[in-house]
């Protein structure tokens, strides 16, 4: 008797241990991905061609099927535009390959939920988004290897927690998410499965530098479905909700397919689009804690049957406008009125100018600036040569600076 007590707790252990949310293989995943041997990431390179080799390894041990257009790959060409964060014009310069995995797995339900991340990057700093002066590996530990590990996380999870869920689940890893939302773009455009089947997608980028004093996660979103409500209510995270479904990341493609998103972020920070971007400054323990969230956010929607979409009104950045750039990095997460500066590139305007981390800028040029999308809005009406007066608070102290364009 004792033996067999023995063994049933050693299975049931055993079971546990599979749906944990794992620390180790978090850190794992992202110590690969994010390594120099795999140069940045960028699509149609050898680096780029190593992540895919290994997601599609820890797919297939997984137990995941196969479901790109050729077994667990979806290869696609695009052109390159001048501006990295335009998708509503035709690519008209160098053209490009990049290839998102996808990797099924069949609950044998009506629907299926979508879980995704890009896992590209900015490889040898050569691309227009980069923010260094000089070229190197931007190995982009937290934008985006911390979502990638995210997908193989969940994956894991779902396919081993001995539970058939309402729903099915695809999983996606994106290429060209730097290039435009492209990768995203071209699966929506080109979907392996019914688009019409999809109840929803979830998507991680950044997830991986939640601060422990804070504790803010951004969630985008919300306002893209009822059944959202009330989901991010308790008091795990400080949460920022935004509840449009367009962000500058890969669940818009999503959105204008008319399907609900949810979209988990972090914030920024003062590595972001550079060589800094490095694994030992990943918050491993934060990054479980937040799939954990994800994990329980996604039962109480597998029981909503399928969810109704709600259109939410689309915020006018004015990216694709752009003509100058002020070398700052927006905080996302920031709970104030205006635009607080997380970051100054230097040489850029805003360094010029004296524009510091820490400032909220509260008016550009005699508009008022309410939150980071009044920021591009007004950036996006602007022109090379321009000197524009700028309003903002400094611990608490309002001060107007100029800035030369």
């Amino acid at each position: 008797m004792k033996k067999i007590f023995l063994l049933l707790i050693i299975i049931k252990s055993s079971v546990a241990f599979a749906q944990n949310i794992s620390i180790d293989r978090i850190e794992d995943h992202i110590e690969y991905l994010a390594s120099d041997k795999l140069e940045g990431r960028a699509p149609g390179t050898k680096g780029e061609a190593l992540a895919i080799k290994y997601i599609t390894k820890k797919f297939k041990k997984i137990g995941l099927a196969p479901a790109g257009t050729d077994g667990f790959q979806q290869t696609f060409t695009y052109r390159l535009s001048a501006n990295p964060h335009d998708t509503a014009t035709v690519k008209t310069g160098k053209e490009m390959k990049g290839t998102n995995v996808a990797g099924f797995l069949d609950n044998g339900a009506a629907t299926t939920i979508v879980i995704g991340a890009h896992f590209d990057h900015l490889g040898n700093g050569h691309h227009t988004s980069a923010l260094d002066t000089t070229s190197g590996i931007h190995n982009g530990a937290d934008d985006n290897a911390s979502g990638t590990a995210g997908v193989l996380e969940l994956a894991n999870y779902f396919a081993k927690n001995d539970i058939k869920e309402n729903n099915n689940f695809l999983f996606l890893c994106f290429s060209a998410e730097e290039d435009g939302l492209v990768g995203s773009k071209h699966f929506t455009q080109m979907p392996t499965i019914s688009i019409d089947k999809i109840n929803c997608m979830i998507n991680m980028d950044m997830i991986g530098r939640m601060d422990n004093t804070a504790k803010k996660l951004l969630v985008y979103g919300i306002g893209t479905s009822p059944a959202f409500n009330g989901l991010f209510e308790d008091a795990d995270f400080q949460y920022v909700i935004d509840s449009s479904g367009v962000g500058p990341t890969d669940h818009t493609s999503f959105y204008l397919k008319n399907i609900p998103v949810l979209s988990f972020f972090t914030g920024q920070h003062s590595d972001y689009h550079k060589m800094t971007d490095d694994v030992e400054k990943i918050n491993f323990e934060g990054e479980k804690k937040i799939l954990e969230k994800i994990v329980a956010t996604i039962q109480k929607i597998d029981t909503k049957g399928k969810l109704a979409f709600t259109p939410t009104k689309q915020k006018d950045t004015g990216r694709s406008k752009f003509k100058v750039s002020m070398g700052i990095m927006p905080d996302y997460t920031a709970n104030v009125t205006g635009l607080r500066v997380d970051g100054v590139t230097d040489g850029k305007p805003a360094q010029k100018a004296g524009i510091e981390a820490g400032d909220i800028i509260i008016e550009m040029n005699g508009t008022p600036i309410k939150d980071v999308y009044e920021y591009m809005g007004m950036l996006g009406k602007l022109n090379k040569g321009d000197e524009v007066p700028v309003k903002l608070k400094r611990e608490g102290v309002e001060k107007i600076i100029k800035v030369k364009f």
